[in-house]
């Protein structure tokens, strides 16, 4: 059984691409079809600070024009929707932040054949965890953690050595029309939006393989 390649856009602090990871791996967990997953870059917020100062209710507030009651139910939806598939979002402790520093990391953890590691630690470090995922050095410490060289990643991100890769998935996102994360392309033909249930990305996964590999 061949695998179903599959490019995933998204962004390290996007709650709904933490929820449809998991329910992306349930499905696949459950229909036993063998996948080859490949993040891709997308920046929600290219415009923010690293070292933004308000939360990430106060930006969202501020960038969307909402009162933060509004916001504040917002945050409380997600985060039980985030808890009914095991994650414990700390929306307390999370640094709004700009992401391209992370986005380059996740191209040297490609590069090292250790992407899906690194993408689970970001997301994990932001919604969890409460660390920073904006700075260089926070993010040399979250990649020496899982064993990487601290000198190389440190050097890869102070010279920009991936940030032309960052920018060739965020133009490739605009060519297909992305704009929004997360985006899941199977065989670089089915498209699925958005963090869907797990019968559904399980429903994608069944028609995709039948498609690839017809019945005798």
């Amino acid at each position: 059984m061949s695998p179903i390649k599959v490019d995933i856009w998204s962004d390290v602090q996007c709650p709904w691409c933490y929820i449809g990871k998991r329910k992306f791996e349930a499905a696949v967990e459950q229909s036993g079809i063998p996948v080859e997953v490949e993040y891709h870059s997308f920046e929600l917020s290219p415009d923010t600070p690293a070292d933004y100062e308000g939360t990430p209710a106060e930006y969202l507030s501020q960038r969307k024009g909402l009162p933060m009651p509004q916001v504040e139910q917002m945050i409380d939806r997600v985060a039980g929707i985030a808890r009914a598939v095991g994650l414990d979002y700390d929306y307390e402790h999370m640094h709004q932040t700009n992401t391209v520093k992370a986005h380059e990391l996740l191209h040297y953890a490609k590069a090292h054949g250790r992407q899906l590691e690194m993408k689970e630690a970001l997301l994990r470090a932001y919604f969890i965890d409460g660390g920073h995922v904006g700075r260089i050095d926070d993010l040399v410490a979250v990649a020496a953690e899982h064993g990487f060289d601290e000198v190389d990643v440190r050097e890869a991100l102070e010279s920009n050595r991936h940030l032309a890769d960052v920018k060739a998935d965020v133009a490739q996102a605009a060519a297909y029309g992305i704009n929004g994360v997360p985006f899941f392309v199977f065989d670089g033909q089915f498209g699925v939006s958005g963090a869907q249930e797990t019968a559904t990305f399980a429903n994608v996964l069944e028609q995709v393989h039948n498609a690839k590999e017809p019945a005798a």
